[in-house]
């Protein structure tokens, strides 16, 4: 884990026109629903795109951080179209062992598109809200977020959800947007995202404001230093994270004890 600072980065300029819409927790529950129904059906190509395909190959450091077991049950939150759940089954069937794994999202739209494609079978897919979610205490060994937690309404709340569903014993894993140590880094990462997602946009659904919210909920975002302190505020114990790509992508991980 890196050595946590207490240098502050300076404040981010915000794109005022998303920020009215996703000021309030209710607003930017409503904006995310809505924006992800609207891109469901072209959203992993997308991230194909913008990634240049590396997303994959993040997920799958995700996966090995999650150290998974035989017999786990796993939660893919904010699964989406579940790639990273079918990923998780995946990595344990090349290990010959058997998980169960459960996908969750608010977008029933993501996951229906998930549910009619090939690929091994889940436990279930369930609608729900991260920061209200259907399953008792300590249902999981392992909760896993791809590119989730920034769209969250509440983040500490959030954070808080996944914990008491954890048993003692298991982690929280989170792939997601990071924000580099270098300030022009920073500022050259967040232009290129300015751009990017506009071009993305109109190339894969013609309409270039698609994806302005990705780089207006990063600039939110806290940074995966004050991740850890976040995480470890909801209850997690050995919290840490991983940067890739220079700080712009990061994972973020914590146990419960």
């Amino acid at each position: 884990m890196w050595r946590l600072t207490r240098e502050e980065p300076r404040p981010l300029k915000l794109n005022r026109r998303i920020s009215g819409q996703i000021e309030r927790p209710a607003d930017k529950r409503r904006y995310v629903r809505r924006l992800f129904a609207g891109v469901a059906g072209r959203y992993d190509l997308t991230n194909d795109v913008m990634s240049l395909g590396l997303h994959r190959r993040w997920k799958r450091r995700l996966l090995a951080r999650a150290e998974l077991r035989p017999g786990h049950r796993v939660l893919d939150l904010a699964a989406g179209t579940g790639d990273l759940a079918r990923g998780a089954l995946d990595h344990a069937a090349r290990d010959a062992f058997e998980i169960r794994v459960v996908a969750a999202d608010l977008t029933p739209e993501m996951m229906r598109v998930g549910r009619g494609r090939p690929g091994p079978d889940l436990a279930g897919w369930v609608g729900a809200d991260a920061l209200r979610l259907p399953f008792p205490d300590g249902a999981f060994d392992r909760v896993v977020v791809g590119y989730g937690l920034r769209n969250f309404a509440g983040l500490d709340a959030a954070l808080a959800e996944s914990f008491r569903c954890l048993r003692p014993g298991g982690r929280l894993i989170s792939l997601d947007f990071g924000h580099p140590r270098s300030a022009a880094l920073r500022r050259i990462y967040l232009g290129y995202l300015d751009v990017s997602t506009r071009i993305a946009g109109w190339a894969i659904h013609r309409d270039p404001e698609s994806y302005v919210y990705i780089p207006e909920s990063l600039r939110r975002f806290p940074d995966q230093r004050e991740m850890v302190r976040r995480m470890e505020a909801a209850g997690f114990v050995e919290c840490g994270y991983e940067d890739l790509m220079m700080g712009t992508m990061a994972i973020n991980y914590g146990d419960r004890r």
